[in-house]
C-alpha cells in the first residue's frame, strides 16, 4: 500500500511541476510579445529627426554644409488627382538646407515642406517641396528635392559619427555653380543612397512599416 501511495504522490508532483513550467513559459511568451509590440519598439508612425553637418566624399573644401530634418509620416493625408484618399507614404514636416561658401564668405539657406517619407530599419528616404530660398541661392522655389538618411546609431564621444545623408542635386564647387542646370524636381520619395558621411551632429530614424491600403 505504501508503494502505491508513494507512486501516486510522485505522479502528482511531476504533473504539478509540468503545469508550473507551462505557466511560466506562457507568461514569458506573453511578455515577449507585449515587449515586441510596444509602441516604443514599433512606433505608430515613422519619422526622421535631427540636424548634422556632412562632407562630400568627392570634394575637399572649407565649406560647411548641413541638413536638418523634422519629418513625420501621415499616411493617407494628401489627396492627389486619381487618389483622393492619399498614399501610405504621405508625410508632413520640414527640411532645412544650409551651405556656407568659404569662397564667398556667405551662408545660403533653403527650407521645404515634406510630402513623402518611407523608412526601413536605420534608413529613410523622403522628399520636400522647397518653399523658401535665401538671397543668392539657387532657383529651387517650388521644386521637389529628394533626401536619404542612414542612422548609424547613437553617436559615442570621441568616435566618428556613423550617420550618412544623401540628396538629389549636384552640389558642385559652390552651391550656385553647376547645380541648376542638372536640377530637376524628383518624384515623391525618390533620392540617391546616403553617400555623404556626417561629421557633426546626427539623425534618428524611427521605422514603421507602411500601413495597409484602406478597404472600401
Amino acid at each position: 500500500m505504501s508503494t502505491v501511495i508513494s507512486l501516486s504522490r510522485t505522479r502528482k508532483t511531476t504533473f504539478l511541476a509540468m503545469a508550473v513550467a507551462i505557466a511560466v513559459s506562457a507568461t514569458a511568451v506573453t511578455g515577449a510579445t507585449a515587449a515586441f509590440s510596444s509602441p516604443r519598439e514599433r512606433p505608430a508612425q515613422a519619422s526622421v529627426t535631427g540636424s548634422a553637418r556632412f562632407r562630400l566624399p568627392y570634394l575637399e573644401d572649407a565649406d560647411i554644409r548641413s541638413l536638418t530634418f523634422d519629418a513625420h509620416a501621415a499616411p493617407y493625408s494628401r489627396p492627389i488627382p486619381g487618389v483622393p484618399g492619399g498614399l501610405p507614404t504621405d508625410a508632413h514636416g520640414t527640411v532645412k538646407v544650409s551651405h556656407y561658401s568659404a569662397d564667398r564668405d556667405i551662408t545660403y539657406t533653403a527650407e521645404g515642406t515634406v510630402d513623402c517619407l518611407v523608412t526601413g530599419p536605420g534608413s529613410a528616404t523622403l522628399t520636400a517641396v522647397i518653399t523658401e530660398v535665401s538671397a543668392g541661392g539657387p532657383n529651387w522655389m517650388g521644386k521637389r528635392l529628394g533626401f536619404s538618411v542612414h542612422d548609424g546609431g547613437v553617436e559615442k564621444p570621441g568616435k566618428v559619427p556613423r550617420d550618412r545623408v544623401g540628396f538629389s542635386w549636384d552640389d558642385g564647387v559652390n552651391w550656385t555653380i553647376g547645380a541648376e542646370e542638372h536640377m530637376d524636381s524628383v518624384g515623391s520619395c525618390m533620392a540617391p543612397a546616403a553617400f555623404a558621411p556626417v561629421t557633426k551632429g546626427g539623425y534618428r530614424v524611427r521605422h514603421a512599416d507602411l500601413p495597409l491600403w484602406p478597404t472600401g
